[in-house]
């Protein structure tokens, strides 16, 4: 079961719905420095740095936007206790104080594309360009790859931080760069979302697949259907308390996640992997009887009464509640391992589940058993 899950997210990271770009693979030894992962180009002189003291700023142009001002913060606070002057805007024309950090948007610069950017180190200044805010964030997360590892303990005895002298440019060769995260099976709180949120930032990986819900729990509120977090959302694998979101703490996650330039796509796994919802309201199954709640790994056993006109509307209720909660361009229908359902049965569903996202807004994506429909 691990290597099925796992495999087709691989695939997913390398080559779904982004595009490879014509970015040369770096020729570099990785030996000199430890950027990961590996930029477009990097020149670094380790013998010359510019060093962070308590006089140091971090500037932006003074017409900057919201989220320039957001990457920018995020810098300052990596930088704090040391650098304690608040971000400051800097007027047309001003020449940056010696000792600074510039982040700046400009339409001219060689790395294209919104993520791209040039991170340029002087003894004196370190300056960050970027077409996007985005391209502004991925090179404040060079720096902090650049900086010492006591960067990420603010409080570290002797926390002295200093960055070699050198430039970097550097654009993803893959749109799409994801990773998945299963709070389904293991119930991981609000908190942890977001130390995950900040450990792909550093990586500069943009998509956070979140696996709402299986067999074993249903971890996000829909308010139109209470049953399925007040029972669904109370196990968990082996037992124990499980839990679920609020639309209000999922809305929370997904903006932290945006701040930090990652689009979630949330997951609710139809047909099967199912008996989390199926416990919870009767009208999913067939019988109209609910299973009891499952503690087990297995998989396969359950399935979505999808022959059943009932079911739909409380399809469409989830797929509408967490649509309107998720900026994202996608919706995950899971789709894979099911075995109770013949084959015509799961590809009419899979179909009938396009177009019930497709209605919100949103574009379906599933797991690679989905494939045969009509997509």
């Amino acid at each position: 079961m691990i290597i099925k899950r796992v495999l087709p997210l691989v695939l997913l990271a390398a080559c779904s719905a982004g595009t490879t770009s014509t970015v040369p693979v770096p020729s570099i030894p990785v030996a000199q420095h430890s950027l990961i992962p590996l930029p477009t180009s990097v020149q670094l002189d380790p013998a010359i740095s510019f060093r962070v003291d308590s006089l140091t700023v971090v500037y932006i142009d003074e017409a900057a936007d919201a989220s320039v001002e957001g990457v920018a913060k995020h810098l300052h606070a990596m930088l704090a206790p040391p650098v304690r002057s608040q971000v400051k805007r800097l007027a047309p024309g001003a020449v940056v104080p010696a000792g600074s950090f510039r982040l700046k948007l400009d339409p001219s610069i060689t790395a294209s594309g919104a993520e791209g950017y040039e991170v340029d180190i002087s003894a004196t200044a370190v300056t960050i360009r970027a077409r996007a805010a985005a391209g502004l964030f991925y090179g404040v997360q060079t720096v902090r790859q650049l900086l010492p590892s006591s960067v990420e303990h603010p409080f570290a005895l002797r926390r002295a931080l200093s960055i070699p002298v050198g430039s970097v440019v550097d654009q993803p060769r893959f749109e799409w760069r994801g990773m998945m995260l299963d709070v389904s099976r293991h119930f991981l709180g609000v908190r942890d979302v977001k130390r995950f949120v900040d450990l792909m930032s550093l990586y500069k990986m943009n998509r956070l697949h979140l696996h709402l819900s299986d067999d074993q729990g249903w971890r996000i509120e829909i308010q139109s259907r209470p049953n399925l977090t007040a029972f669904g959302g109370r196990t968990q694998v082996g037992g124990g308390a499980g839990g679920f979101y609020t639309q209000a703490e999922y809305r929370d996650i997904v903006a932290y996640a945006a701040s930090r330039f990652i689009t979630i796509v949330p997951e609710i796994d139809m047909p099967g992997h199912t008996n989390a919802a199926l416990s919870s309201i009767p009208e999913l199954n067939c019988d109209g009887v609910p299973p009891p709640p499952y503690f087990g790994i297995r998989v396969g056993f359950s399935a979505l009464c999808v022959d059943s006109a009932r079911i739909y509307p409380i399809i469409e209720d989830i797929v509408r509640e967490i649509s309107a909660m998720t900026p994202g361009e996608y919706f995950h229908i899971g789709g894979d391992e099911v075995e109770k359902l013949s084959h015509p049965q799961y590809l009419q569903f899979i179909e009938r589940m396009q177009g019930i996202v497709n209605a919100n807004g949103k574009r379906m994506i599933g797991w690679g058993e989905i494939s045969p429909a009509k997509l």
